[in-house]
């Protein structure tokens, strides 16, 4: 359930804004009492601000245990659909979903934005969408202005666009399924608080999910669970690279192909399969064993690669991505007797 998302049409026709603070702290919640309505000469730049954290995100869908119709997020994002001058209501209704769910005390007071876009292009379609941004933070910023014929430098706080915490973008798009639904999280606790708690939403298993997730599963496997811990570091990295370039070579993933052409032994095989099973806990639903391979995933997760090499000393030793095996010897590991200490001998040609 893949598509095609283009933004250079969209336009954002209101805003309902709310202050979301958090209950076990006695902190407020304050709501709009009428849509901002955007001016037009800020309308293009605003847009684009708000749409430019969705690019490349995994899908999600809204999800009930029962039935999407008791799944208030669902309701209330397809209520505004219906009718957009229920965005008031509907805006201050999820503001206040979202103060109820802010009881943890972790979680953040911030800015909350809901906002109605019109003609996002979705594979050639134009569609509405629900976008929810909330910022957690201010940073100060400095403006120069004229006034009295002289200029004038004053300084305020504001909320940074590349900076806003978390995110969530409903996309108009199979209803009947819970919505086609972007959503980030930069905290990276978004198994919990914002993807559970308060949006109620999984992942869309499509191919780039899985891809994204067997790789990224594959890759911190390899790096992390060794089979041996006496494995030098560089040799697990390169484990690492032999699985993507599994996922590189072939068209389709095929979970005993990767077990006997990547893993190889049974020891690793069952590793892996208890790490799997974790991820599967954490989503709540298996993960399958054959799909087609996305490949613009697979170039993410080659980034994941460890190109650190950490010790307990407090030493780190940075290799650069085109490090592999090519450079064989270059890195020499050994154990001090008298230190009782492991150690890496570097060897080079030139400094520089």
């Amino acid at each position: 359930m893949s598509l095609k998302i283009r933004f250079n049409s969209a336009f954002i026709t209101g805003i309902v804004l709310a202050k979301v603070g958090n209950p076990q702290r006695d902190e407020p919640l304050q709501t709009s009492k009428e849509v901002f309505k955007v001016a037009e000469p800020d309308a293009e730049t605003l847009t684009a601000l708000f749409l430019k954290p969705f690019r490349n995100l995994i899908a999600h869908r809204f999800i009930h245990h029962s039935s999407l119709d008791q799944h208030e997020m669902n309701a209330l994002a397809s209520g505004v659909f219906a009718d957009s001058e229920a965005l008031l209501e509907h805006g201050c209704r999820i503001a206040k979903r979202l103060y109820s769910k802010s009881n943890h005390p972790n979680i953040k007071s911030g800015d909350l934005c809901i906002a109605l876009v019109k003609d996002i292009e979705v594979d050639g379609v134009a569609t509405a969408a629900l976008c929810i941004l909330k910022a957690e933070s201010v940073v100060p910023f400095l403006s120069i202005s004229a006034r009295n014929g002289d200029l004038q430098l004053s300084t305020e706080q504001g909320i940074n666009p590349d900076k806003i915490d978390k995110g969530c973008l409903i996309l108009n798009c199979f209803s009947e399924m819970g919505y086609y639904i972007l959503t980030f999280d930069r905290s990276g606790a978004e198994s919990r608080f914002w993807v559970r708690d308060f949006l109620g939403v999984h992942a869309v298993p499509d191919e780039a999910f899985l891809t994204n997730t067997y790789t990224s599963l594959a890759v911190s496997f390899l790096d992390q669970a060794k089979p041996s811990e006496e494995a030098a570091p560089e040799d697990r990295r390169a484990a690492a690279r032999d699985a993507i370039a599994y996922f590189e070579e072939k068209e389709t993933f095929d979970l005993g192909e990767f077990e006997s052409e990547v893993l190889k032994t049974p020891e690793a095989v069952a590793q892996f399969a208890e790490h799997r099973s974790r991820i599967e806990e954490q989503q709540g639903a298996p993960l399958e064993k054959s799909f087609g391979i996305s490949k613009k995933d697979v170039s993410k997760a080659k980034k994941k690669i460890s190109t650190v090499l950490k010790f307990d000393t407090g030493v780190e030793l940075h290799l650069k991505p085109t490090f592999s095996d090519r450079h064989a010897g270059v890195l020499e590991h050994g154990f001090d007797d008298d230190k009782q200490m492991k150690f890496v001998k570097v060897y080079y040609n030139k400094e520089g």
